[in-house]
Formats: structure tokens, C-alpha cells, sequence
């Protein structure tokens, strides 16, 4: 693997309780003193950000750069505060980002303008503005044909293509309860990915290997953002596809194809016949197939899919100190996650303590002389996200990557 991570400063985990003992006890609680120190940076970057929004772009919408993601982050802080202040911040926000939608055919949540409609859905009903989130809802839902039908010429990923607008419909059911859009039209777009993906796959000939095939600007993409991982990870939701036998005939077979991708490091290519072995981020590598197999061994119970997913967390902490800095699509708080996402299917104390001493890494923001990112504010690249990772560290059990994770 190359150089495009730090050394990794800390101690690991060395299972006794006397390591982990200043940072959360024996049920996985953090700290007050720890909790404290996450409060108070959460409060100082909070100051930071506000002010060097004050320069971003005024027409970017969207939750990955935008003004949305901003939004996505206040409603967070209020999720987890019940601070009605951060509830204000939120609206603002999203009404700035509602005021410059894309207006073209990006239909997704980070990218397009299916973001910025289902986040202020979801302010809106905090604040119990019914008709607001009702026509928010509805204009969601006008993109809904476009998507689910074959041969509107949209990619299957997440950050531009079907499954980044069925993360919209998701988002809005855990934040407004399960049945507020109903399970068809998750279904129904579940089915047109499906489709895409066997058509494509007889396309390459790979329909043994692979029954599923995916590409995104004429490459197949392995990773969480544009790739295989993120799409199968979907597809593995109980219900999203309306058949469970097609679940275990078509996906199954397809997860393993990209198991078989592996690095004899424990990390996965960014692109399928790529042999470089060097991106250990959210959006390609091991930081973001680690969600596809953890998804893999609830759907199917197959130990090695864990075993794989383990691994995923030995790259993360060996290589995922990234010298691109602190963000969640490439940087520390987005790699922090897959020790989040191992703790959570395991509940065991290595996991928690990796993700802390990530933390504590990214407290010590702008001090390792990291690249600063095109938009150093913003939820993806930026500030804003290493935050959101600061609030979720404090319920460990609740957090899910932003945007991503169900």
C-alpha cells in the first residue's frame, strides 16, 4: 500500500480495561471527561465553520458541498441536542439550498436536488409545518418515474445515479416514520437497478461470475460512492427488493465477485482490473465495502463475509490516517465510521476504542499538515462532516455514515 496516509501515532487496542478505561466503561459508555472534550471541540469547529461559510459558494445546493449538508448537519445537532436553536440553523440553511436547486436531471441526495428536498422535508416536520413537508414530499416524489425507469440513461450509484434518490426516500422514513413513502417505490427503483445491472452484466459477459455488473463514465467502480459495494449494500435491505429469492440469486452471487477483489492487504481496488493498491477512503476501498459486507453476513450468515469486514478495520487503522485530511468521503472522521459500523455488529471494546483515538485525531484538526479540501467547510470534504462524526461518536450505537448508511 503507499504513503498517502500518516503513520498511525497510537497505541492499539490491547484488551485490557486499563487502555480503554479514559475513554468509555465496560457497557460502552463514553466518559464525561471524554464526552466533555468532544462537546467542547464540537462547539469550537461549530465557530469555525460558521465563519468560513461566510466565503463558500452561495449557488452550491447540494448535501455533499452545499448548503444542504450543512442543513443535514444542524438537523443532526438537533437530533442528538433537542436544541431548538440547531432546529433554526437547519431551516436556514436548507432554505438557502432550496432557493438554488440544480434544477438539471441530478436526482440524488448528495449531488442533486433530492437532497436538499428531502432534508427540508424533515426540518419542516420538526417544526411541524405540514403543508411544507407534505409539497416537499411531493416534489421528491415527481423525480420518482424518471428514476425507476429503465431507460432514462441515469448510472445505478449513489452519489449521481438511482440509488443516491432511493437514499432520499430511505431518509425521509427513518426520520418521518417507516411507512411515509411507501415500500414500492423503494422497490420499484430496487427493480430497475436490478435490471440495469443483469443487462450490463450479459453486456461484459460476466453473467457467471458476476450476475450483477455496474459501471459509472465507462469504468466499474468497486467502492461505496460511485461503485459495486454501494449499490449491493442497498439491494441486501430487507424488503427493498420485493423478491428474496432474487436477493440470494443474483446479489449474493455478485457480493462474492467483489470479495474475490480483495488485496491480499485486506483492502479493494477502486476499479475492477485496477491492481493499484492505494485508497483507503469512504468512496474507494476498504473504509466503504466494509458497509456491503456487514449488510452481506446479516442478509446471508455467511462467517467469512464478518471475516472479510474485520479486515476492512485492520486497513482502516494500519492506513486510514489520510494525509487528505479529516473529512467523510476521503479522510479520518469518513474511515472512523468502519470502526463505528464493526462495533456495532460486534460490540467489541477494539472497535470503539479505534474510533476514539480517530476522534481524537481529528480534534486535533488542521495540525498534521494535512491538504485543505476544495470546499474546507463543507459535509463531505470538509468540517462539517468531521463534526457530524464528533456528535455521532457520542451515541456510538446510533451512528450511521451520513447520507449512506440505513
Amino acid at each position: 500500500m503507499d504513503t498517502r496516509a500518516l503513520k498511525n501515532p497510537y497505541h492499539d487496542y490491547d484488551g485490557s480495561p486499563a487502555s480503554t478505561q479514559a475513554l468509555f466503561d465496560s457497557g460502552g459508555k463514553l466518559t464525561s471527561e471524554f464526552a466533555q472534550r468532544l462537546n467542547s471541540k464540537i462547539s469550537e469547529l461549530l465557530a469555525v465553520m460558521e465563519n468560513g461559510l461566510k466565503s463558500a459558494d452561495p449557488r452550491d445546493c447540494t448535501s455533499y458541498t452545499g448548503w444542504a449538508g450543512i442543513a443535514l448537519l444542524y438537523l443532526h445537532l438537533h437530533n442528538t441536542f433537542k436544541d431548538p436553536f440547531f432546529l433554526q440553523k437547519a431551516l436556514e440553511y436548507v432554505s438557502r439550498s432550496l432557493k438554488c436547486l440544480t434544477r438539471r436531471h441530478d436526482v440524488t441526495f448528495l449531488c442533486g436536488d433530492a437532497g436538499p428536498l428531502a432534508v427540508a422535508a424533515v426540518v419542516y416536520h420538526r417544526l411541524q409545518r405540514v403543508q411544507e413537508t407534505d409539497e416537499c414530499i411531493n416534489r421528491l416524489l415527481q423525480f420518482h418515474q424518471t428514476v425507476a425507469n429503465g431507460a432514462s440513461g441515469l448510472p445505478d450509484e449513489l452519489l449521481y445515479g438511482r440509488m443516491g434518490y432511493l437514499y432520499s426516500l430511505i431518509f425521509i422514513n427513518q426520520q418521518l416514520g417507516q411507512d411515509r413513502i411507501p415500500l414500492q417505490y423503494i422497490q420499484q427503483i430496487s427493480e430497475a437497478v436490478l435490471s440495469s445491472g443483469e443487462s450490463l452484466s450479459r453486456k461484459f459477459r460476466v453473467q457467471n461470475d458476476s450476475p450483477l455488473m455496474y459501471e459509472w463514465y465507462q469504468e466499474q467502480y468497486v467502492g461505496a460512492a460511485h461503485g459495486l459495494a454501494g449499490i449491493y449494500y442497498y439491494l441486501m435491505q430487507p424488503g427493498f427488493v420485493h423478491m428474496e429469492e432474487r436477493v440470494h440469486r443474483l446479489v449474493k452471487p455478485s457480493v462474492d465477485y467483489v470479495c474475490r477483489l480483495k488485496f491480499p492487504t485486506g483492502n479493494y481496488p477502486p476499479c475492477i482490473g485496477d491492481d493499484r493498491d492505494l485508497l483507503v477512503h469512504w468512496c474507494h476501498g476498504a473504509p466503504g465495502v466494509v458497509y456491503m459486507l456487514l449488510q452481506a453476513y446479516r442478509a446471508f450468515g455467511v462467517p467469512q463475509y464478518l471475516l472479510d469486514a474485520l479486515q476492512c478495520g485492520e486497513v482502516v487503522w494500519h492506513c486510514g490516517l489520510l494525509k487528505k485530511g479529516y473529512g467523510l468521503c476521503h479522510g479520518a472522521a469518513g474511515n472512523a465510521y468502519t470502526f463505528l459500523a464493526l462495533y456495532r455488529q460486534t460490540q467489541d471494546p477494539k472497535h470503539l476504542y479505534r474510533a476514539c483515538l480517530f476522534a481524537d485525531w481529528c480534534m486535533n484538526y488542521g495540525k498534521h499538515g494535512c491538504r485543505v479540501p476544495d470546499t474546507p467547510f463543507s459535509l463531505f470534504e470538509g468540517m462539517a462532516g468531521t463534526i457530524y462524526f464528533l456528535v455521532d461518536l457520542l451515541q456510538p450505537m446510533h451512528a450511521r455514515f451520513p447520507a449512506f448508511e440505513v
